[in-house]
C-alpha cells in the first residue's frame, strides 16, 4: 500500500506511511486530491468560514475513519517578490515599431510593459520603455528589447513588489453573465472590477450603453457579495 495506481496518481504529491495496514486512499481520492490542490502542508493562517465531514464505514483501530474539509479565508500577508525592472530611452524609432515590441515583450514573459514620453538631450522628444519581469527572464526580455528596438544601451534594477491576490469570478445579470476581477488583502476583497469586453459585448447586444450594462453588473455583484454564506 498504496496501490500502484494510486502512487501513479498522487505525482509529486508528498506521501508518507503509517502502521494501518489498508487502503487508505484510493486512486480516486488520489487524482481527486491531486487534481485541485495548489499545494500540500500544514493547515494555513485561516478563519474558518465552513466545515465538512465524511465518515467512512470501516473502523480503524487508533485512527478515526473520518475525512475533514476546512473552508475559510487566508489570514497570512500577500508575500513580496523580487522582480527586474528594465528600462531605456529611445528617440529615434518609427512609433509604429512600439507596438510590436511590447507584443514581444510580452509573449517573452514580461509582467509589465509601458511607454512614457520623455524629453532627452539636444531637446528631443523620446519615449521611455519601462519592462518588469521576473530576474530569471533579464535575459531573455534583453534580446527581445535589442532586437526589436533601437536602443543600444539598458538600466536594471531589482526591486520588491507586492501585489493583492486575485480571482476572476462570474456575476449573473439580467442581461447575462459578466466576470468580475476581485482583488483582495488578507481575506478581504478590496476591488471589484467588471471585465470591460464582457461588458461591451452585452452593451452591443442588447444595444445599450456600456456604462450602463456596468452599472448593472455592480450592483449585480453588490447583491451577491450581501448575500448570507450557504451552508455546507
Amino acid at each position: 500500500m498504496p496501490a500502484p495506481a494510486t502512487l501513479a496518481l498522487l505525482g509529486d504529491a508528498p506521501i508518507y506511511g503509517g502502521a494501518i495496514q489498508k487502503e487508505l486512499v484510493t486512486p480516486t481520492g488520489a487524482l481527486l486530491a491531486t487534481g485541485y490542490a495548489d499545494s500540500f502542508g500544514p493547515i494555513p493562517p485561516m478563519t474558518i468560514e465552513k466545515i465538512g465531514y465524511g465518515a467512512g464505514t470501516r473502523d480503524n483501530e487508533g485512527t478515526p475513519n473520518v475525512l475533514r474539509i476546512l473552508i475559510g479565508q487566508s489570514t497570512e500577508r500577500p508575500h513580496s517578490e523580487r522582480v527586474v525592472v528594465i528600462e531605456c530611452e529611445i528617440d529615434d524609432m518609427n512609433p509604429q515599431l512600439f507596438g510590436t515590441a511590447m507584443e514581444r515583450l510580452y509573449a517573452a514573459g514580461a509582467l509589465e510593459v509601458f511607454y512614457v514620453p520623455v524629453q532627452m538631450k539636444k531637446n528631443r522628444p523620446g519615449t521611455l520603455l519601462t519592462v518588469v519581469g521576473r530576474p530569471d527572464q533579464r535575459g531573455t526580455l534583453t534580446d527581445v528589447i535589442f532586437r526589436e528596438t533601437t536602443t543600444i544601451g539598458l538600466r536594471y534594477t531589482e526591486v520588491e513588489r507586492e501585489c493583492l491576490e486575485r480571482e476572476i469570478v462570474s456575476v449573473e445579470t439580467s442581461l447575462g453573465q459578466v466576470r468580475f476581477k476581485l482583488a483582495s488583502r488578507g481575506g478581504r476583497v478590496i476591488n471589484a472590477t467588471p471585465e470591460f469586453e464582457d461588458c461591451a459585448a452585452l452593451a452591443r447586444a442588447h444595444n445599450i450603453a456600456v456604462k450602463d450594462v456596468q452599472a448593472l453588473a455592480l450592483q449585480a455583484y453588490g447583491a451577491r457579495a450581501a448575500a448570507p454564506p450557504t451552508a455546507l
